[in-house]
């Protein structure tokens, strides 16, 4: 498996996670290590511009396609906020484990997060930012 890249974020994404983890998300319904994870992958992120951030980058608000390694079918979700979440329209929680595993990486990297099973390897096949 190759090296997991060094994740990139748009400072504007950062501070309102970071307000939001602030605001009690250290309680959420995922749990401390989700957010732990989540706090970790700031430390050693690097915050950029939005003009200078990549498009093809998970961000807030990014639709993005993934594909488990050893499977074929791929899986288009939405990560937002705790409080858009909604899984029957795939929206994702930034807080949840999936969610916290793709902010701030980008197509074609390789993702891990643990699932009930174990853990699952992701690649991310496509990435849609809106432009604002």
């Amino acid at each position: 498996m190759q090296k997991k890249q060094q994740p990139i974020f748009r400072k504007d994404d950062y501070d309102v996670i970071h307000a939001c983890l602030q605001e009690g998300a250290r309680e959420s319904a995922f749990g401390p290590a989700v957010v732990e994870s989540l706090l970790a992958d700031f430390r050693k992120g690097k915050l950029v511009s939005k003009e200078a951030f990549p498009a093809d980058v998970v961000r807030l608000n990014s639709r993005v396609i993934i594909q488990e390694t050893d499977r074929p079918k791929e899986m288009e979700v939405t990560v937002v906020l705790p409080e858009e979440a909604d899984i029957k329209q795939r929206k994702i929680s930034v807080m949840a484990p999936v969610g916290v595993a793709l902010i701030g990486f980008g197509k074609g990297q390789e993702v891990m997060w643990q699932v009930p099973g174990g853990k699952k390897k992701f690649t991310i096949k496509e990435v849609f930012n809106e432009r604002d």
